[in-house]
């Protein structure tokens, strides 16, 4: 038997993810808690940075035509998937991380970087010595009472600790027991985030959507 697995994130994430549990034979339910949305942003001065730095598609997404300003510099991306973003919008992408901001910052000043500018979200970790452009924001999405039923027996991907407090806070109101529902999260903060008393928690390899994917397929086969 398998159970179902709620996806939570944002469009168009959360079409990527769904595909990738058809793929490994898993029965993906969309269920997007935050809709994105782009904000009025000012590029960078030319010549003020000599790296841009991106820890999601998001902003390569929802930056628009303020993107052109960037072109001449080189990125550094979080993880494939941003990557394959900036790639597409003509950015030269030089280095690619694992899929931690943390990480991809210290990747970019190994490389010698030092005036680093991240195009990100409203809501973001903050990280040391880099300049932040605000460009999209990430919007939570209250469902009707009740609609968090369909995590009862089901597998939930959590993707960020913001989704993990709020997914807590709306199986809270519809009463669902954490007991009658698995999780799979993409990272040990998410997991401290979501808290305890869920039926099964497991914690992705690497903190990118694949890895969530596969941890996720040991909890919603029952052997």
């Amino acid at each position: 038997m398998s159970r179902p697995v709620l996806i939570l994130r944002p469009a168009p994430g959360d079409a990527a993810t769904a595909r990738r549990l058809s793929a490994a034979g898993l029965q993906p339910v969309c269920l997007p808690l935050f809709a994105v949305a782009p904000l009025v942003w000012k590029p960078p001065t030319a010549g003020a940075h000599d790296a841009l730095l991106l820890t999601s598609a998001n902003a390569v997404r929802h930056a628009g035509a303020g993107l052109e300003a960037c072109r001449d510099l080189p990125v550094v991306a979080v993880g494939q998937a941003t990557a394959d973003a900036a790639g597409a919008a003509g950015l030269d992408v030089v280095a690619v991380g694992e899929g931690d901001a943390v990480a991809a910052l210290a990747l970019a000043k190994a490389s010698g970087w030092n005036r680093i500018v991240r195009l990100t979200g409203r809501e973001r970790t903050l990280l040391e010595d880099v300049a932040d452009i605000i460009v999209y924001a990430s919007e939570p999405l209250v469902p009707l009472a009740g609609t968090l039923d369909v995590a009862r027996g089901a597998v939930v991907l959590l993707h960020s600790t913001r989704a993990a407090r709020h997914f807590v806070g709306l199986v809270e109101r519809d009463g669902v027991s954490r007991a009658d529902v698995r999780l799979a999260v993409i990272s040990g903060a998410v997991e401290a985030a979501a808290g305890e008393g869920w039926a099964a928690i497991a914690v992705a390899e690497t903190p990118d959507d694949a890895a969530l994917v596969a941890v996720a397929a040991t909890l919603a086969i029952d052997r």
